[in-house]
């Protein structure tokens, strides 16, 4: 790959502002927002952190919801040389608290429906984080609140961005820090990808060289994923900014409000999590409603086949997939990159990434045998906060920790996390060989496979299921099924029939929490027979 195109990823509004400034930008139910609009906007937002002075470097706290006030928050911060730190909207108070203790954030910029978490956040870092020094506990983060009346110790944004402002000039860009976000999944072992803007600006190149390119100038996106998950910043913000495509910015998805958006604002492209596809197969109307849209692209979790075939078929709307991480800015391989879709595939590597599949060892598997995925690009991130560590290797490459092979033409498939592995007396079982076995029964609609401890075998597989609605299902029925489709190592020897599966805001199955629950109940069983 050449030289990034942009050496901060603010610099790619201002390009597409003096290319496209009269079109569309941002879109929502009540309002079109144009690119030089937008570039006026933000460069008010990065002279009002400025003069409540945020310097180079600054860390600046976002909790907002998908809103045009994410987009100038996060985009007024980098112009301003600050580094952004996005957080889910849906964390609890105490996890708040101790993030946003731990980043030394210089601002936090909040609002609805976060507003009042966040400022019981702020009120409690000193007793969240109980083993830090007094001046990191004690530090009193400002607020600047976008929706709702400002307490008097805080701001109201509209109010601070409301003049006429030019940022200074600042060097930050390229190799410096743009956004940090967390990846782990507790306050207590909290860490934070660092990306550079190169890494950002790099991914949205990487993409851009495609050809044809996925998403230009004359494309209308949807923009209803989390922005403050890197799928959201910067592969459907990102590439909109890249290319100069409107956004129809959308706080939150509702599957029929959802696809009312796509047909009210002629939606062209509809990147989504699994989840979303889920919910909308259930709808009659849904090849209506997609009738505009050139593809649907769907990432940030596995997407079952099964969905794929039936809303291919029902609406003759090609599906991409893509497989990334938070560390790679996020894409690393994508359909796009390949000359067909095919179902399950996430495609072949971005030009300019290079990818491996080895053995635990470290040495490359035979073409066809599963292997973790080990990456290199220039759209890696610089390392694990705090402490700089853990970032890819002397020669640029990084292990994922992901399961994968690839087919005689190239292109990946996805097996699994490493972590995932279940081993049952030293046999590898992957949970996502099991999940698709299960989704195979008529009358299961979810499932997802962990491995618990066992006295006996080292490792159990546990199975968790959720029924078609209006299905009856039964553990009886599941173990007969696996009885007929799986090895008996693979068979889940527990398997329990839920309401719902708990998930990630990005749409993941949250196999953490699984694997805690399933855990307790392990050390109860083995405590009763102690």
């Amino acid at each position: 790959m050449t030289e990034p195109s942009a050496h901060n990823v603010a610099d790619l509004l201002a390009r597409t502002a003096s290319q496209h400034g009269g079109r569309p930008a941002l879109v929502t139910d009540t309002t079109i927002i144009t690119w030089a609009e937008l570039d006026v906007a933000v460069s008010r937002v990065a002279s009002a952190l400025q003069h409540r002075g945020v310097r180079e470097g600054d860390r600046v706290v976002l909790v907002l919801p998908t809103s045009v006030d994410f987009v100038t928050a996060y985009l007024g911060t980098l112009r301003a040389g600050g580094v952004a730190i996005p957080l889910n909207t849906g964390y609890p108070a105490g996890e708040l608290a101790r993030l946003i203790g731990r980043t030394e954030a210089s601002v936090v910029i909040t609002g609805e429906p976060s507003t009042t978490m966040v400022r019981q956040a702020v009120a409690g870092i000193a007793d969240a984080l109980v083993d830090a020094s007094g001046d990191l506990a004690d530090r009193r983060v400002p607020l600047l609140v976008v929706t709702g009346a400002a307490l008097p110790d805080e701001a109201a944004y509209a109010d601070v961005v409301a003049g006429e402002g030019v940022p200074t000039p600042h060097g930050r860009g390229g190799e410096d820090v743009a956004v940090m976000l967390f990846t782990s999944g507790s306050s207590a072992d909290a860490r934070a990808a660092m990306l550079s803007h190169r890494a950002l600006v790099c991914n949205l190149d990487q993409l851009m060289s495609l050809d044809p390119r996925p998403v230009t100038e004359t494309d209308v996106m949807l923009g209803v994923l989390p922005l403050f998950h890197v799928y959201g910043l910067n592969t459907v913000l990102g590439q909109a900014l890249a290319a100069g495509a409107a956004v129809v910015v959308s706080e939150r998805f509702d599957p029929a409000h959802t696809l009312t958006q796509v047909v009210r604002h002629a939606v062209t492209i509809v990147p989504v999590a699994p989840p979303m596809l889920v919910a909308w197969s259930d709808l009659d109307d849904l090849a209506d409603a997609l009738a505009g849209v050139r593809y649907l692209v769907s990432g940030a979790a596995p997407l079952p086949v099964w969905v794929i075939e039936d809303i291919t078929a029902r609406t003759g709307v090609p599906i991409h997939q893509g497989y990334g991480l938070t560390e790679a800015a996020p894409v690393v391989t994508t359909t796009f990159a390949s000359p067909q879709l095919k179902p399950g595939s996430v495609g072949r590597p971005l030009p300019g990434t290079d990818v491996m599949l080895v053995d635990e060892s470290g040495e490359l598997v035979d073409e066809g045998d599963p292997g973790e995925v080990v990456v290199r690009g220039p759209n890696l991130f610089s390392g694990y906060w705090p402490g700089d560590i853990e970032g890819p290797d002397p020669d640029g490459w990084w292990r994922t920790g992901d399961v994968a092979y690839a087919d005689h033409d190239g292109d990946l498939f996805l097996v699994d996390r490493i972590k995932d592995l279940v081993i049952v007396n030293g046999f590898n079982v992957y949970p996502r060989e099991v999940e698709e076995v299960l989704l195979q029964h008529p009358d299961v609609a979810q499932a997802a496979v962990v491995g618990v401890p066992d006295r006996r075998t080292g490792e159990a597989v546990k199975a968790v299921v959720v029924a078609e609605e209006g299905h009856g299902l039964t553990v009886e029925d599941v173990t007969a099924h696996c009885r007929e489709m799986l090895a008996r190592f693979k068979r889940p020897a527990i398997i329990e029939v839920a309401d719902h599966l708990p998930r990630t805001p990005s749409g993941k199955i949250a196999k953490a929490r699984l694997r805690e629950a399933a855990a307790r109940e392990a050390d109860k069983k083995m405590a009763g027979l102690a």
